[in-house]
C-alpha cells in the first residue's frame, strides 16, 4: 500500500476508537504511519481525508446490505417480499455495524465544528440513495435515474436513518422488517381504498 491508502486506513481506524471530533491529524499519521505533509498532498485536508474513511466505511456496510446470502436475491423487484427481504439484511448488519451507525450519529448532532465534514457528506449522499434504489428496484446503480434517486433514494434512505436510530438506542424494541413490510402493506392497501381498511 501507498501513503494514500496507508491514510486512508489510519483514518477508517481513528473513526472507529475516536470519532470524528476527538481525531487528529497526529492521530491519523501515528495510525497509518506515514506523515502530516502527506494528508495535504493525498486529500487536500484532514477533514476531506475523513469524509473520504467514512465513506469508505459505509460502503463496506452498503455491501453487505445485499438480500440473500452471497448476495443471493430471491424476491421479484417491487414486490413487498423484496422490501422485506432487503430490510431483513439491513437489519441483520446493525451487530457489526453499529460503530459506523454512532459515527453518523455522532455528525449529525454536532454543530459548526464539524461544518466542512458535513457538507461533504451531504454531497456524497446522493451515491448511498442510489444504491439503495438499485437494491429494491433490481435496477443496476449506474441505470437508476435522478428523480428515482431523489423520491424512492429518499424514502428508502429516511427509513434506514429511522432504524438505524432504533436499532441502536434499543434493539429489543425497535421495527423490525416485518413489521416494516406489514405496516407498508397496510398503507396501500388503505391508500388503493381511498382510505378505508
Amino acid at each position: 500500500m501507498g501513503h494514500r491508502e496507508d491514510l486512508l486506513e489510519g483514518a477508517k481506524r481513528c473513526l472507529l476508537e475516536k470519532g470524528f471530533l476527538r481525531t487528529t491529524a497526529r492521530d491519523i499519521v501515528k495510525a497509518s504511519g506515514t506523515n502530516l505533509a502527506s494528508i495535504g498532498y493525498h486529500y487536500g485536508s484532514k477533514a476531506e481525508l475523513l469524509v473520504q474513511a467514512y465513506i469508505s466505511l459505509i460502503e463496506g456496510v452498503g455491501e453487505r446490505f445485499e438480500p440473500g446470502l452471497g448476495g443471493t436475491v430471491t424476491e421479484p423487484p417491487g414486490s413487498l417480499e423484496r422490501f422485506q427481504e432487503v430490510w431483513t439484511s439491513v437489519l441483520r448488519t446493525v451487530p457489526e455495524s453499529r460503530p459506523i451507525w454512532m459515527l453518523s450519529f455522532e455528525l449529525m448532532f454536532q454543530d459548526e465544528r464539524l461544518e466542512e465534514v458535513r457538507k461533504l457528506l451531504a454531497e456524497a449522499q446522493e451515491g448511498g440513495r442510489s444504491g439503495l434504489v438499485a437494491m429494491f428496484s433490481g435496477i443496476p446503480e449506474s441505470d437508476v435515474d435522478k428523480e428515482a434517486v431523489d423520491t424512492e433514494g429518499r424514502f428508502y434512505q429516511t427509513l434506514l436513518n429511522g432504524l438505524m436510530v432504533q436499532w441502536l438506542f434499543d434493539p429489543d424494541s425497535a421495527t423490525t422488517a416485518e413489521q416494516l413490510t406489514e405496516g407498508l402493506r397496510r398503507i396501500i392497501a388503505a391508500t388503493s381504498a381511498g382510505g378505508a381498511r
